[in-house]
């Protein structure tokens, strides 16, 4: 009797998403490093001799010049088919912004594999970013996943909901980057060095888009209350007040629970202010990430594949703390001000990576990253309050096709900048990365405001 109710427990875990998420992590956090490893070994060789570089600077110029393409090809081109699918979505298809993603991800860890089975061009990777681009790619498959969390979740704990999702996602990445270094020096004497890290990644990634084709399911929107939020009232306890489940503890304020009804339309001002923010910590993070990956490979750093694995991992812990953080904070403060801890976290981190020149100080500025993760699926959350649940899906993958677009203006921006600032301050890119962020607090500070106001609004209505 015991065995049949462990299957039954166990194939009930497997139609849940959270498989999903594992798998499709430990695959890509296998690929990141796969990729970066694979693109310093071509460029390393490269050399411009009109530009008069040195050796070294040649080499990161290639390899900037490399990611600067295939990064504008993965963001942009999944733009349309991203949206296509949100509409899927939203008209019941839940499951489909999901698994039509995943068959780009596997597409793309199969060109890698051809990329360093058969030697092929390393501007085949190209190509493959388009057909991932064309299966929607990372901007339709995240809102997906959001879509189906924020739907099964109250307002109230959506914000937990969301960063359980993001705790789970980092875990996975921490795992199999720190797995992912010491698959790569595996080694082939039949296909050499990095195959074996590449096909596990590959097998991860079929895996992942037969459980999402097969065995997800997608439960019904039995959370009435998301068709209730369109409003942004922090309450005394910090959490978002748009709605009050209807056991209300006897603590919670009257003039609170007059906050509860709200009309079921957009707020567009708190969503263009919303977005905003989102666009400018998004360009500020995604920037200073990609010019890192490029930054740890060269002098004085110059790490191996065990070393880059590591430092992946790293950048996942902060997944965990930032879980920790908005587990602790949220009790005493509001989301926005959970937001602006976040961007100061990262602020002040990725101000310090500018001066790093050992990788002790480099895991000493991550450190100062605790909280980085935050903003993010708090604004997530926030934004699919000011929207009816009809529009969510819609609402969070516009959201991820803006952040798309803002990556025509930061990535080549980014990269001209590093490779003119090379040779006097490397990582004076940092620096601009936390100047951004500071920026991206003043239209997240007036949603604050505009909240604070209409609380008093509201009390004094109640009076």
């Amino acid at each position: 009797m015991v065995t049949p109710s462990l299957c039954q427990s166990a194939f009930a875990v497997l139609r849940r998403i959270e498989p999903t998420l594992v798998l499709e992590q430990l695959g890509s956090s296998l690929f990141a490093t796969a990729l970066q490893m694979v693109v310093k070994d071509r460029c390393v060789n490269a050399s411009y001799p009109d530009a008069h570089l040195s050796v070294e600077a040649s080499q990161q110029r290639a390899m900037t010049d490399f990611y600067m393409t295939y990064n504008l090809i993965v963001r942009l081109v999944p733009i349309l088919p991203a949206l296509i699918l949100a509409r899927l979505g939203d008209r019941g298809w839940r499951r489909v912004p999901i698994a039509v993603p995943l068959v780009g991800y596997v597409l793309l860890s199969l060109a890698l594999l051809l990329v360093v089975v058969v030697r092929l061009p390393l501007e085949v990777m190209f190509g493959a970013g388009v057909v991932f681009g064309l299966s929607g790619g990372f901007g339709a498959y995240w809102p997906g996943v959001m879509t189906l969390v924020a739907l099964s979740s109250t307002a109230a704990e959506r914000s937990k909901v969301m960063m359980t999702v993001e705790l789970l996602y980092g875990t996975a990445g921490l795992v199999g980057s720190l797995a992912s270094g010491h698959l790569f020096l595996l080694y082939s004497s039949s296909l050499g060095t990095g195959t074996i890290l590449i096909i596990v990644g590959a097998l991860l990634q079929m895996l992942c888009l037969t459980q999402a084709t097969f065995l997800l399911q997608v439960k019904p929107e039995c959370h009435q209350e998301t068709e209730d939020t369109s409003r942004l009232l922090p309450d005394t306890s910090g959490k978002v007040l748009s709605e009050v489940p209807s056991e209300v503890p006897s603590k919670v304020p009257s003039e609170v629970l007059s906050e509860v009804s709200a009309p079921a339309k957009k707020n567009r001002v708190n969503v263009i202010l919303l977005v905003a923010t989102a666009i400018l910590y998004g360009s500020a993070v995604s920037g200073a990430v990609e010019i890192m990956e490029v930054f740890v490979l060269k002098e004085p750093l110059n790490w191996s594949a065990t070393q880059v694995g590591y430092g992946h991992a790293a950048g996942y812990m902060i997944f965990l703390t930032s879980f920790l953080g908005v587990t602790v904070f949220r009790r005493c403060v509001s989301d926005v001000a959970l937001i602006l801890i976040g961007m100061l976290s990262f602020a002040s981190g990725i101000y310090f990576m500018t001066f790093v020149r050992t990788t002790s100080m480099f895991y000493l500025a991550r450190s100062l990253n605790l909280f980085a993760l935050i903003p993010m699926p708090t604004i997530r959350s926030l934004l699919s309050q000011q929207v009816p649940a009809s529009s969510c899906g819609t609402t969070l993958t516009y959201l991820q096709m803006a952040l798309k677009f803002s990556g025509l203006a930061y990535i080549p921006a980014f990269t001209k900048i590093y490779q003119r600032t090379l040779d006097w301050l490397p990582g004076f890119v940092f620096t601009l990365s936390s100047v951004i962020t500071v920026l991206g607090m003043i239209p997240i500070s007036i949603v604050g405001w505009r909240s604070r106001q209409n609380r008093k609004y509201t009390r004094i209505q109640v009076d």
